[in-house]
């Protein structure tokens, strides 16, 4: 593909992703993170063709031009869009794939001094929001999402959305959680409180251990009603009362509180932001 194509291309990925571009010119003069990408064009050429000195010395030119740190030997795909630039710092051995965002304060970096790969892989139509930190040898498959300020370390599959320090895999549930959750919600309830967020896709760990212990329950519910049919059967009177309901008060409520709370920053959470 020649100069020009590229050219268009790239500012007609701008005007796909970004509401606020309102001609050619002002997206030639006003955007950075384009103006980054094409002068790491360059310099990526010269170091490939071992100019080693002359592409660090562009790098560090864009760098300051722009704000936008990317180191020559860095490897991006196409309509790659950094928006607003500021702060974005991109590694030597990062790669980047076709159709990738990335938000101002991204970090693109390494976590050894050792030589050889030590910068992320992204793949294809990745999208890391403003001030999240990708460290290491790892790879954000296709269409990753990383949420503002998030810290990932650890590979991302596709299709996943990542928060928080150290970043957690936020994913929909299927019908075979779903079934799980209202299941505990259930247990829950018979045990005399509210089932606060204990949905499988939930990521904190204090809700995924009160949701086993409901398994757990379930489960020994289930065996001791075996038991007491079998023993019924055969003339017992056993399991003839009724199971007292349990009075957890303030803690009860506010932890459900709390629980809806979480929810609803989950729910206006926009990993783009």
């Amino acid at each position: 593909m020649g100069v020009i194509a590229r050219l268009k291309e790239d500012i007609g990925s701008i005007y796909h992703r970004d509401p606020a571009a309102r001609g050619t010119l002002e997206i030639l003069l006003n955007y950075p993170g384009m103006q980054a990408i094409w002068l790491h064009r360059i310099s990526h050429k010269l170091w490939k063709a071992n100019w080693c000195f002359l592409a660090r010395c562009l790098s560090t030119f864009s760098r300051w031009l722009t704000g936008v740190e990317i180191h020559p030997g860095a490897t991006i795909g196409r309509r790659f869009f950094i928006d607003h630039g500021m702060g974005v710092v991109i590694g030597e051995t990062a790669e980047i794939g076709d159709d990738c965002t990335l938000y101002h304060g991204v970090t693109l970096g390494g976590t050894t001094w050792q030589a050889g790969k030590r910068h992320p892989t992204l793949g294809n139509n990745v999208v890391i929001g403003a001030g999240a930190k990708v460290l290491g040898p790892i790879t954000m498959h296709d269409r990753a999402r990383v949420g503002s300020n998030s810290v990932v370390v650890k590979d991302v599959p596709k299709d996943t959305t990542v928060v928080g320090i150290p970043g957690r895999a936020v994913t929909v549930a299927s019908a075979q959680s779903k079934e799980t959750s209202e299941r505990r919600s259930a247990m829950a309830k018979k045990y005399g409180f509210d089932a606060y967020a204990v949905s499988p896709d939930n990521p904190d760990p204090v809700a995924n251990a009160i949701g086993q212990m409901l398994d757990h329950m379930h489960l020994m519910d289930s065996k001791v009603q075996e038991v007491c049919h079998a023993v019924q059967k055969m003339g017992g009177s056993v399991c003839t009362e009724r199971l007292p309901e349990l009075d957890v008060g303030e803690f009860s409520d506010a932890e459900t509180a709390a629980a809806q709370k979480r929810q609803q920053s989950m729910d206006e959470f926009d990993p783009i932001i």
